[in-house]
């Protein structure tokens, strides 16, 4: 498998969760920001121009994080990445949707980059706070769903990965506080030989 990236993307979340199952997989550095997901090459492999990008086995490309992880988790069920029950699988789809459509993509964009909200130089203050109000809002309306336990499911799962990349925005480049069981699940992520791993393959750590 390849692994199509861009460094401390939200790629980072799916580059740990491969790192989790301990299979082989090659990582394709794609640079966002100098363009390089514009470029033929990879809107060949992507024609949606973003990353994470999964190529499988086979050649055939997976695209989106939920869709990504839920085909490593499901691929992959010795790993137990997924609670084993319906009401789990929905309840994780529930989470991962909400963290990358609405706290990933109407939250941390509009901080990260306000340009795209708008042309108007002025504007860019009221868009990244706009952008900031949602992602504290998201924060917390995640919070009952980690509460006190150590992972957002009690066992570690693919949901976590998501939430990591988020923790891990909010902490280093948004400088966001973040209530402190988001504190304690990153720092607690941040242990895992897997994350540190993948951060220092990206140049992160």
């Amino acid at each position: 498998m390849k692994l199509f990236y861009s460094p401390g993307a939200c790629s980072l979340g799916i580059h740990v969760l491969l790192r989790e199952i301990g299979k082989p997989f090659e990582l394709v550095r794609t640079e966002l920001h100098k363009g390089a997901h514009h470029t033929p090459e990879f809107l060949a492999i992507n024609p949606k121009a973003k990353v994470p990008v999964l190529q499988r086995d086979d050649g055939s490309i997976l695209t989106e994080f939920p869709a990504i992880a839920f085909y490593l988790a499901l691929t992959n069920p010795e790993m137990h990445l997924l609670p084993n029950d319906l009401e789990g699988e929905v309840r994780t789809l529930e989470l991962l949707d909400f963290m990358v459509a609405t706290v990933h993509m109407r939250g941390f964009t509009r901080m990260f980059r306000a340009d795209a909200f708008s042309t108007t130089p002025g504007d860019t203050d009221k868009i990244k706070q706009t952008g900031r109000e949602i992602a504290v809002q998201g924060f917390a309306n995640l919070e009952p769903a980690l509460g006190t336990k150590p992972y957002l499911f009690g066992d570690f799962s693919i949901a976590d990965c998501a939430l990591f990349y988020l923790e891990f925005w909010a902490r280093t480049r948004a400088k966001m506080q973040m209530p402190a069981c988001f504190e304690a699940h990153l720092d607690r992520m941040l242990a895992r030989p897997s994350v540190q791993q993948s951060l220092a393959a990206e140049g992160l750590a």
